[in-house]
C-alpha cells in the first residue's frame, strides 16, 4: 500500500482501523517530499521533527481512541501566504524579514490545528500571490510534477504541485483571482474556492475581498472534509460568515440527477480555448448529462471585466507594497512592481466604478442561477505551459489575466468554484473542469464534482516524478 497515495478520508479510516498510523503515514509523505523537492521546489519550508512530533501524539490518541478532530494525524502543507505559527511568513519575498516571534495561526491553521493536522511545512507562492503562475524572487520556480519543464499555475502552485506528487493529501491555499483553481488544474488534483467569507481570513488581504481561502486536494471528498473544519468561525475575521448548518461531507452523495446544468464551453466566444482542453471537458460534460443531469449549452450574461478586476487587483498590489522603500521596492518581482506602479495611479471614483461592475456581475449571475443551479466551463483554456514566465509564448497578452478568463469573474462575484481533474490532453498534460455555483451553495458544488469522482470521471494517474 503506497501511503502516499491515500485520500484523508481514507488515512482516517485507516487509523481508526489500526491498519497504519499517522507515524508511518508521515514518515512516508516526507521522505517523497524531500525526494521531489529538488525538481519540483514545491516548499519553502519542511520541518520534518516537528511533523513527526504531531504524528507521535496524534499516534498516542488514536491508540487511545481519542482522536481530537475530523483530520486527526492528515498531513497538511500550508501556503506561505498564510500565518503559521512556529517558522516566518515570507510570503515569495525578499522584502519580508524573517525576525520576530511568529506565534499566530490563520484562522484556517488554527482550525486545523486544533482537529489534530500534521503539518509539514509551507508551500511556495509568486511574491505577494501576484499571479497565475509560481515563481518568485526568493523561492525560484515552481515546476509542473507532470513535466518539469513546464508551469504548476499559481499562485498556490507549491500547494497543487505537493498534493499531486503525495507529499500530503491536504494543502491550504489562497485565491484571489484563480489562484486556487489554476495550479488545481495544470496539477491534476481538486481545487476549491469557497464562497467568500465561508473560510475565515486573518490578516485581512490587501488585495480585499477578492481574496479567498480554499482547499486543493485529492478529490471532492477530502475537500469536503477539509472545509467542514476550516470553515469553522474565527473572530478575527470581521467580514466571515456565520456557521453552517450541517456537514459538507454529509452533504455529498447526492448525485446530479435532475441538476440544471449550463454548460458554457467559451463564454460565448469570448474565449479561444485549446481544442485538446475543450474536448476533454466536453465529454466530461456529456457524462454529466449520462448520470441524469439537465444540461444546456447556454452562455452567462456578461462581458470580460478584465479591466474592472485590473483595477482592484492593481490597487491591491499597490497596497500590500505601499510601506516599501526604493531599495526594497527594486527587489520586487519587476511584473509586481510594474503593476504596483499602475495600482498606485488608480483613482478613488475610478476604484467605485470597478465596484459597481463587481455588482452588476453579481446581479446577473444571481438571475443566471435562479435558471441554473451550476455553470460548467473549462477552468484554464490552456494546459501547463513553459515554467518561470507569466504568460504562454504566443498568448498575444501581457498580464496572467489574458489566459484565465474563466477564472477570476467568480472572484468577483465571491461564488464557489471548483476545479476538477477530467483528463489529460494529447502531451498527457492534466485538464481541468470548473464548477460555479450561486454564492453559499458550495455544497452543489462538492457535490458535483464527487459525483464526477464517483462515476470514474474525475480523477487523472498521479506524475511518473511520484
Amino acid at each position: 500500500m503506497d501511503l502516499t497515495r491515500l485520500t484523508a478520508v481514507r488515512l482516517v479510516e485507516g487509523y481508526r482501523k489500526g491498519e497504519f498510523s499517522p507515524v508511518d503515514v508521515t514518515r512516508a509523505v516526507l521522505e517523497r517530499a524531500e525526494r521531489v523537492q529538488p525538481a519540483v521546489n514545491a516548499f519553502v519550508r519542511l520541518d520534518a521533527d516537528t511533523a513527526l512530533e504531531q504524528a507521535r501524539a496524534s499516534e498516542a490518541r488514536w491508540r487511545r481512541g481519542e482522536p481530537v478532530g475530523a483530520v486527526d494525524g492528515v498531513p497538511v502543507t500550508v501556503k506561505d501566504i498564510l500565518l503559521m505559527r512556529g517558522g516566518p511568513t515570507l510570503k515569495g519575498s525578499k522584502t519580508i524579514s524573517t525576525e520576530g516571534s511568529w506565534e499566530e495561526d490563520a484562522p484556517s491553521v488554527a482550525r486545523l490545528r486544533e482537529q489534530g493536522a500534521v503539518f509539514l511545512g509551507k508551500t511556495t507562492t509568486p511574491e505577494f500571490g501576484w499571479k497565475g503562475v509560481t515563481d518568485s524572487p526568493l523561492s525560484g520556480v515552481t515546476r509542473n510534477p507532470y513535466d518539469l519543464s513546464r508551469t504548476a499555475g499559481g499562485s498556490s502552485g507549491g500547494a497543487a504541485a505537493a498534493v499531486a506528487v503525495g507529499a500530503g493529501p491536504l494543502a491550504l491555499g489562497t485565491d484571489g483571482g484563480g489562484s486556487v483553481r489554476i495550479p488545481a488544474a495544470f496539477c491534476g488534483v481538486f481545487g476549491l474556492k469557497p464562497t467568500y467569507g465561508r473560510v475565515p481570513l486573518y490578516p485581512a488581504s490587501a488585495f480585499g475581498t477578492l481574496a479567498h481561502v480554499g482547499p486543493l486536494t485529492r478529490d471532492a471528498a477530502d475537500a469536503a472534509l477539509m472545509l467542514d473544519v476550516i470553515s469553522r468561525p474565527d473572530a478575527r475575521d470581521w467580514s466571515a460568515l456565520g456557521p453552517v448548518s450541517g456537514s459538507f461531507v454529509d452533504a455529498l452523495g447526492g448525485g446530479v440527477r435532475g441538476l440544471r446544468v449550463a454548460y458554457s464551453a467559451s463564454l460565448g466566444g469570448q474565449v479561444a480555448v485549446r481544442p485538446g482542453v475543450g474536448g476533454v471537458v466536453r465529454r466530461a460534460v456529456e457524462a454529466l448529462a449520462g448520470l441524469g443531469a439537465y444540461v444546456s449549452e447556454t452562455d452567462p450574461d456578461f462581458s470580460d471585466p478584465v479591466e474592472a478586476f485590473h483595477v482592484l487587483w492593481f490597487s491591491g498590489a499597490a497596497r500590500v507594497t505601499q510601506g516599501l522603500g526604493a531599495g526594497q521596492r527594486a527587489l520586487l518581482d519587476p511584473g509586481l512592481r510594474e503593476i504596483r506602479g499602475m495600482g498606485a495611479r488608480v483613482s478613488a471614483l475610478e476604484y467605485l466604478a470597478a465596484v459597481d461592475v463587481r455588482m452588476d456581475l453579481g446581479r446577473r449571475m444571481g438571475a443566471f442561477h435562479s435558471r441554473y443551479d451550476v455553470l460548467v466551463t473549462p477552468s484554464v483554456p490552456v494546459t501547463a505551459f513553459e515554467a518561470g514566465v507569466e504568460v504562454p509564448r504566443g498568448a498575444g497578452c501581457r498580464r496572467w489575466t489574458g489566459w484565465t478568463p474563466f477564472t477570476y469573474p467568480f472572484n468577483l462575484t465571491q461564488q464557489p468554484a471548483a476545479s476538477v481533474p477530467v483528463g489529460v490532453d494529447g502531451e498527457g498534460l492534466p485538464v481541468g473542469l470548473q464548477v460555479v455555483a450561486a454564492r453559499h451553495r458550495d455544497d452543489v458544488v462538492l457535490r458535483v464534482g464527487d459525483a464526477l469522482y464517483e462515476a470514474g470521471v474525475a480523477g487523472v494517474a498521479p506524475p511518473r516524478l511520484s
